[in-house]
């Protein structure tokens, strides 16, 4: 699969994102982008995008904001 590797002992794919990728992808997009629009820069599903995104803003490396029904992602000051 694209984007994952697959461990040896237990089978498991495991994501081989990188946290920078994501950031990346914000800044690429302006410094501010929906899930589905870093989904699509990274090459990734919206799922993962979501969760990795999610995983970011709990370490306070990026913001998210709701508009409307979408959350808008942005770096964090």
């Amino acid at each position: 699969m694209p984007g994952k590797d697959r461990e040896e002992e237990s089978g498991r794919y495991t994501t081989s994102y990188t946290d920078s990728e994501f950031i990346e992808a914000i800044q690429h997009l302006e410094g501010m982008a929906g899930t589905s629009d870093i989904a699509e820069e990274i090459g990734c599903t919206q799922r993962t995008a979501y969760t990795r995104l999610k995983s970011l803003e709990d370490q306070n490396k990026i913001e998210s904001r709701k508009v409307g029904s979408s959350l808008l992602w942005s770096l964090s000051e």
